[in-house]
């Protein structure tokens, strides 16, 4: 079983819950784990038990052995598909760069080759003794971009 037969199979019944596929592994054991993200809000349990029972009518337990784990992308989860930075616009996120440099910013805008940030950094400012909160509003293609995650506070 590969990750293309199984995304062919599903993916209407998935968009149909109003729901995306984020990643879909397949080990040589055939141990698949979908992971799917929903386009408005969060993943409910009945999203994904919904998602498993769909996907058992697909494909037939005794003619492709496999074990099925259906997940939603965690808050602790970097971005991996193109979606998840349009659901993200507007709110703010934890961003790592290539070189180490790590910032939490609201995504202002985001396209297949680069993210834009805005962030506030204190900074030295000519003519002052302290350093004072400057605002930035960057743009980063994404060879600059380690990872990108939701930004969460307790």
């Amino acid at each position: 079983m590969n990750a293309s037969a199984i995304i062919d199979a599903i993916n209407d019944e998935i968009v149909a819950r109003g729901c995306f596929i984020v990643d879909v592994s397949v080990s040589k054991d055939n141990d698949i784990t979908l992971t799917v993200e929903s386009e408005n809000a969060t993943i409910e349990l009945d999203d994904c038990v919904s998602i498993s029972r769909f996907f058992e009518t697909k494909f037939d337990r005794e003619v492709e052995d496999y074990s099925l784990t259906v997940s939603s992308a965690g808050l602790d989860q970097p971005f991996k598909v193109f979606r998840q930075f349009v659901k993200a616009l507007g709110t703010k996120v934890e961003v790592s760069l290539k070189g180490g440099r790590k910032m939490v910013a609201v995504l202002e805008a985001a396209d297949e080759e680069s993210i834009t940030l805005r962030y506030s950094a204190k900074e030295a400012v000519e003519g002052k003794k302290k350093k004072e909160i400057v605002e930035h509003v960057d743009r980063f293609t994404m060879d600059q971009v380690n990872a990108v995650r939701p930004y969460v506070s307790f």
